[in-house]
């Protein structure tokens, strides 16, 4: 009597694991672009809730201080721009510690924009429209006599549209 063995190859052939590759490779074509845009809409979104953030803070500072801006983020000088808002103060504005200063402080830290990494201010004396072009590098635009806060767009050179976040200006 003959045994016949029957031999059997285990593991995959070349061209099997070539296709489940090229499979692979279809697949993360697909799917990397859109977790590139996810960080996108994640940076605007996180933008306009800053805003919010800030808009009701300026208001809550005018309330505690007589109707006034903080003047340093509003006087155009690009040194210490937030220090009213992220220190105790008094009803005159003036910055300091203990029970003389029994306001603030309104923000944590200085606030950075999340398109382009910016916390410097434009002051400007008018509103300005959603797309307007900005000068210098600003990561944020105020309007001095009202308190009015616009972000910038991802390259500093326009005024963030909140209302159309996919707007093209919002990438320059």
């Amino acid at each position: 009597m003959t045994v016949v063995r029957r031999t059997r190859k285990g593991g995959f052939t070349l061209v099997e694991i070539l296709i489940v590759v090229i499979i692979l490779g279809i697949l993360a074509a697909i799917v990397i672009p859109q977790f590139t845009s996810a960080s996108q809409d994640a940076r605007r979104n996180s933008l306009t809730s800053q805003l919010q953030t800030l808009r009701s803070q300026l208001e809550l500072y005018k309330l505690q201080h007589l109707d006034q801006l903080p003047t340093d983020l509003v006087d155009g000088d690009a040194t210490d721009t937030w220090v009213q808002l992220i220190n105790k103060t008094n009803k005159e504005g003036t910055t300091g510690t203990g029970t003389d200063y029994p306001f603030g402080p309104y923000l944590q830290a200085e606030p950075k924009n999340p398109l382009n990494g910016e916390s410097e201010v434009q002051v400007v004396t008018a509103d300005v429209n959603p797309g307007a072009a900005t000068t210098g590098d600003p990561g944020f635009v105020i309007n001095s006599a009202n308190g009015k806060i616009w972000g910038t767009s991802a390259k500093k050179k326009f005024v963030y549209d909140e209302s159309n976040p996919s707007a093209t200006t919002n990438d320059n």
